[in-house]
């Protein structure tokens, strides 16, 4: 096998699986280099097997409730869920996915190294004891869980982690506000478990829409999550079966401690006597193209520390692979991708939050909003309203950004996302004939915006 090619790809994740085949169809020689599994973060330790645990959590919370609709001769006993049966399950499926993955490249004559990759220049790329060449180099390793921020850190579980226990624990400590802290606790909350949220900020989910932040702090309190904003994390000790964690608050004891505090670039040990410029995290810096500082070297997906999420990593492999191998001039728009946060319930959003439109336009904002219980709340007791938000420009009608609390939120904010890509205004929603009876009829029936602001851009 000849061990020269027109592209090296270092990573097996989203991002370079999507270059490395989009390169093969134009013609080009592709090598791609994994370390790991196959697939990344998102299919191996992230939103895949995530997003089945959530399924997990949500049937027991239908479960629950099922005596409201009609449903009897249930068990009298509570129900309990066995997370090592479902561990066990998930990794078939897991596995079967990796398998798809490895199906896909090979089918895509890509060539697959395994082992750790070293940059040695802007050409040649070691692994193992060989010694690749690649007229262009991709970059896509992703990243990993940040251990090393306070005393005993590593000595927690992390998203990886969590999605391997063979037992439930009774009792669960989740540091952290963003995506995998929140998301987990509410899985977590649902299979029963007694969890207790802590994060720095006042609300939760930083960078959100303030409305958002509010109502989902409510909602993570409804599910019976205990909130410890305003925390400062000292140190966690181990104690037998148990974490002891010290903050600001105090000390409170846990089955586990998941550290979901944030991820750091995956570049360690990679570069070896070549190294494009990195940021204050360790990212890669790149252009619009996806080029780093060293010419002919790219970069995608985390490892970067652009919009981490998977569907923009395969854009920005894509783009690049079009660019250098179809002559094409694309671009990846990180100003309009759109976004859910698979809590209970979810949470979908694409373009500004009210913040970030106020100083973007000299317009005035209109601001539409509606609070309702869905319909499935109508025999439930504990009741979690749904919420919708439109930022509109005054003047020229233009969405600014979209917001959605409610259950489907994510299915929902892909459709709209569509809309917003499109350019589509106000006034095209206020013409639509509403889908009845459904939550996202919302978006098209908000007639009488709640507020107006004012636009404060310098």
């Amino acid at each position: 096998m000849s061990l020269n090619f027109d592209l090296i790809v270092i990573g097996g994740g989203s991002g370079g699986v999507a270059c490395a085949r989009r390169s093969t169809e134009y013609g080009a020689s592709v090598a791609l280099i994994e370390s790991d599994r196959l697939g990344g973060t998102c299919v191996i330790r992230g939103c895949v097997p995530k997003k089945l645990m959530m399924y997990a959590g949500e049937i027991g919370k239908t479960l629950s409730i099922a005596s409201s609709f009609g449903w009897t001769n249930l068990p009298t006993h509570a129900i309990q869920h066995d997370l090592g049966k479902w561990t066990k399950r998930k990794n078939v499926e897991i596995d079967r996915l990796e398998k798809i993955y490895e199906k896909l490249l090979t089918d895509s004559n890509v060539n697959i190294f395994r082992g750790k990759a070293h940059l040695l220049d802007k050409n040649s790329i070691q692994v193992g004891d060989k010694t690749l060449t690649g007229k262009k180099v991709l970059i896509a390793s992703g990243g990993r869980p940040e251990t090393s921020l306070f005393p005993g850190l590593e000595k927690t579980l992390t998203s990886d982690d969590i999605l391997n226990l063979s037992d439930t624990p009774k009792t669960l400590g989740i540091l952290g506000s963003g995506y995998i802290a929140t998301e987990f606790a509410c899985i977590m909350a649902n299979l029963g478990v007694d969890v207790n949220l802590f994060y720095r900020a006042e609300y939760p989910l930083r960078n959100f829409d303030q409305e958002i932040r509010i109502k989902m702090e409510a909602n993570l309190k409804t599910l019976g999550i205990k909130l410890f904003p305003k925390s400062n994390f000292i140190e966690i000790e181990r104690k037998n079966e148990s974490f002891k964690l010290h903050t600001n608050h105090g000390h409170q004891e846990f089955n586990l401690i998941l550290n979901a505090l944030g991820r750091k670039p995956n570049t360690e040990n990679l570069f070896k006597s070549c190294s494009p410029k990195l940021g204050e995290s360790g990212e890669i810096l790149v252009d619009s193209y996806s080029e780093t500082s060293i010419p002919g070297v790219f970069a995608v997906g985390d490892v970067t520390d652009r919009v981490n999420l998977t569907p923009v990593a395969i854009a920005e492999g894509r783009a690049v692979a079009e660019n250098l191998f179809n002559k094409k001039n694309y671009k990846v728009n990180h100003s309009e991708v759109a976004s859910a946060v698979f809590t209970s319930p979810q949470i979908g959003v694409v373009g500004l939050t009210e913040e970030e439109a106020i100083n973007c336009t000299n317009n005035k904002i209109r601001i539409y909003e509606s609070e309702f219980n869905p319909l499935k709340n109508a025999f439930i007791e504990k009741k979690v309203k749904s919420y919708f938000k439109l930022l509109v420009d005054d003047q020229t009608e233009a969405i600014l950004g979209a917001h959605i609390i409610g259950d489907d939120a994510a299915e929902t904010i892909q459709t709209l996302a569509v809309a917003f890509h499109c350019g589509l205004k106000k006034t095209d929603f206020d013409k639509t004939i509403a889908v009845h009876p459904t939550s996202a009829e919302e978006l098209v029936l908000m007639r009488k915006p709640s507020r107006i602001v004012q636009g404060k851009k310098c």
